[in-house]
């Protein structure tokens, strides 16, 4: 998950407190970004799962997308060129997840989309926004302007006690259902927030001016809140079978392959009322009728040692080739065991079918599970 070879690293607007409050750097999707706290990783992990954590997530890349027209419709319905997903219907103060796709129907980046009233609002990877911005531009240029936000941070505060803990600086905050989004006062800050997150857990994703961060920040964990690294949040999303894009999606998988097909309304698919029309829609909306030829599935090993990413599964304990391979895998603290994430032919991907991953010369048995691992427990 951390770049072997950076380049300069850039710094999030948080920087600072990070290496106060003791970070431990890496460089990550060019930025220097913290990994674990003293308290360490397991324990990061824990306390969101328990009480509320604090992200720094100001990496990934914000944007506004507006038709020329004036009209919000007309810009759902530009970005539905590129996104297999119904953009039309999101109702004003809403959130939605999506992908951008490529002609092949793989996926060049999954993001959030959200609804602001008169213009969309975007969340997109860090590692991909230069390239985001620049696929927006080329293909909806004629009718839509495209604007980054820099001087925009954005945290992420999880757990089951946000909704409480944010109610402090925010009383409406409870009152957001999952997937709401929309311009909120926070602390006194003018701030965008969705209720969403990346780790199965309740919470909210706060978009702030980036002088101002430190201060949001700061006043939220001056009152129990934990500082979380990127080492928790990759295990805490791991549990939750939510996709790291680069490792589980990327441009060779289509969202079917993907388990993605809850994100792509009927209204995008073969008989709906806007069906196709995006970058792929002949692979996507074939693959939905007649099924794809792999899977991304849950494993389980057996024993205590975690398969990691890239690791060859194969039928049985003997052949030479393999089916798959494990696209994410480590230690899940909350389910107690090792998990990971991969992708097999379909035929066995069924849950309960054993596989083997070759771990230091020795062929060890893996059960495909059902996902997630962890159950969440968004506020719908």
């Amino acid at each position: 998950m951390l770049d072997p070879t950076p380049a300069k690293l850039l710094q999030t607007p948080l920087h600072a407190l990070h290496l106060a409050r003791g970070g431990k750097m890496v460089p990550f999707a060019g930025y220097d970004m913290p990994v674990q706290y003293p308290t360490g990783v397991l324990k990061e992990h824990l306390q969101t799962r328990a009480g509320a954590g604090l992200f720094d997530v100001s990496h990934m890349g914000q944007m506004t997308l507006r038709a020329k027209s004036g009209k919000v419709e007309d810009a759902a319905l530009a970005l539905e060129r590129l996104v297999p997903q119904d953009i039309l219907a999101l109702p004003p103060g809403r959130q939605r997840y999506a992908q951008f796709t490529n002609d092949a129907g793989g996926i060049l980046d999954d993001l959030m989309v959200a609804n602001f009233g008169d213009h969309l609002f975007l969340v997109v990877n860090a590692a991909c926004k230069a390239e985001d911005e620049a696929h927006l531009r080329a293909h909806l240029y004629d009718t839509c302007l495209i604007e980054t936000l820099p001087d925009r941070a954005l945290i992420a505060l999880q757990g089951p006690k946000a909704a409480e803990i944010l109610a402090r600086f925010c009383p409406q905050a409870p009152d957001m259902r999952f997937m709401d989004a929309g311009p909120h006062d926070v602390h006194g800050i003018g701030c965008f927030m969705s209720r969403s997150g990346y780790t199965g857990e309740d919470g909210y994703e706060i978009s702030v001016p980036a002088d101002q961060a430190e201060k949001l920040a700061t006043a939220l964990l001056d009152v129990g809140v934990w500082p979380i690294g990127l080492g928790a949040r990759d295990s805490l999303r791991l549990e939750a079978g939510l996709c790291l894009y680069g490792h589980d999606i990327d441009t060779t998988t289509t969202p079917v392959e993907a388990g993605l097909n809850w994100s792509i309304q009927k209204s995008r698919r073969d008989g709906g009322t806007r069906a196709g029309g995006f970058l792929g829609a002949d692979t996507i909306l074939s693959q939905f009728a007649d099924g794809a030829p792999r899977q991304r599935i849950g494993l389980q090993p057996e024993g205590r040692a975690p398969v990691r990413e890239g690791v060859a599964l194969f039928a049985d304990d003997t052949s030479a080739e393999s089916i798959g391979r494990v696209t994410s895998g480590g230690f899940g603290p909350s389910a107690g065991a090792p998990i990971a994430m991969g992708y097999l032919p379909t035929a066995q991907a069924a849950a309960g079918t054993i596989v083997y991953a070759e771990l230091r010369g020795q062929r060890v048995p893996m059960r495909v599970a059902a996902m997630p691992f962890v159950p969440h427990s968004y506020k719908r």
